[in-house]
């Protein structure tokens, strides 16, 4: 699906669920790179998502970031907090029952989040090739 003819409807009273699948969404449209998804265990203090991808320039993560900021933001809903957006190499997006990771290819590479929270289960996601 092209972005521009993307409407995600209202995402106010969305499951954490539902919420992760529009950023996946929006992330795969913009042609972002190693879209992972990973769920937490129930109970979990930290968040129920994670939202992993990577990119190869700042420009390009960055904006990734303000692609997704700008469609959620229209679908009713706002980060608590975003991170990393000056420098462009990790920019951490807080939405809550879901964190958005956008990596610059080596900051993904040397921190290795999949591994370090390797506890968290990886559902499998049907992209648009």
């Amino acid at each position: 699906m092209e972005i521009e003819n993307m409407n995600l409807g209202s995402l106010e009273n969305a499951t954490p669920r539902e919420l992760a699948d529009a950023i996946v969404k929006i992330l795969d449209a913009k042609k972002a790179r190693d879209i992972r998804l990973l769920k937490f265990k129930e109970g979990n203090d930290l968040t129920d998502y994670f939202v992993l991808c990577t990119g190869t320039a700042t420009t390009q993560i960055k904006g990734y970031a303000g692609e997704l900021e700008y469609r959620l933001g229209e679908a009713g809903v706002k980060p608590f907090h975003v991170d990393g957006y000056e420098t462009g190499m990790w920019i951490a997006m807080d939405y809550a029952h879901v964190i958005v990771h956008i990596f610059h290819k080596n900051e993904r590479d040397f921190y290795k989040l999949e591994k370090l929270w390797n506890d968290a289960e990886e559902i499998p996601l049907e992209l648009e090739a």
